[in-house]
């Protein structure tokens, strides 16, 4: 691809994170070379069969300059979705950075669910029980692991 536009004036560090479900924040830094007066744009498609859509939420700096959105109601496709984030200026023109992710490696699960101790004192022990945590791809819950970390108290 031709890359037009200043040399630096890209976005920098482009992260997106997916939590309790289907809420998904992807955040940025200005370019180190871009104008003051730069302001950035993210689309993105989730899927090929999805229209490109743009943020409806930006996150901005202390100057306005939009950094990061949110979004909800997102779903993890099998697919890897698309992010492209482009930028103007008055001062020049503003290279583009895009990237495709395969959003289920972004997910923080939430915590298992409903959590259960029950100690008896004729065993001398204890039953731990727990619902796999709530995800919004995951239908085998066998694929999930769990660490115990126990405490004598």
């Amino acid at each position: 691809p031709v890359f037009s536009g200043m040399n630096g004036s890209a976005i920098e560090n482009f992260s997106c994170v997916i939590h309790n479900i289907s809420f998904m924040n992807c955040t940025w830094q200005a370019g180190r070379d871009a104008p003051e007066d730069t302001q950035y744009f993210l689309y993105w498609q989730n899927s090929r069969d999805d229209d490109v859509m743009e943020c409806e939420l930006y996150i901005k700096d202390e100057n306005g300059r939009n950094t990061g959105c949110r979004f909800h109601n997102v779903s993890i496709e099998i697919e890897k979705a698309y992010f492209l984030v482009n930028g103007s200026s008055k001062d020049s023109l503003i290279q583009f950075y895009d990237e495709y992710i395969q959003l289920y490696t972004t997910e923080i699960l939430t915590p298992p669910l409903n959590v259960a101790v029950n100690c008896t004192r004729e065993s001398a022990g204890c039953i731990i029980t727990w619902q796999p945590p709530l995800t919004s791809h995951v239908e085998n819950i066998k694929c999930f692991q769990y660490e115990i970390n126990i405490q004598n108290k």
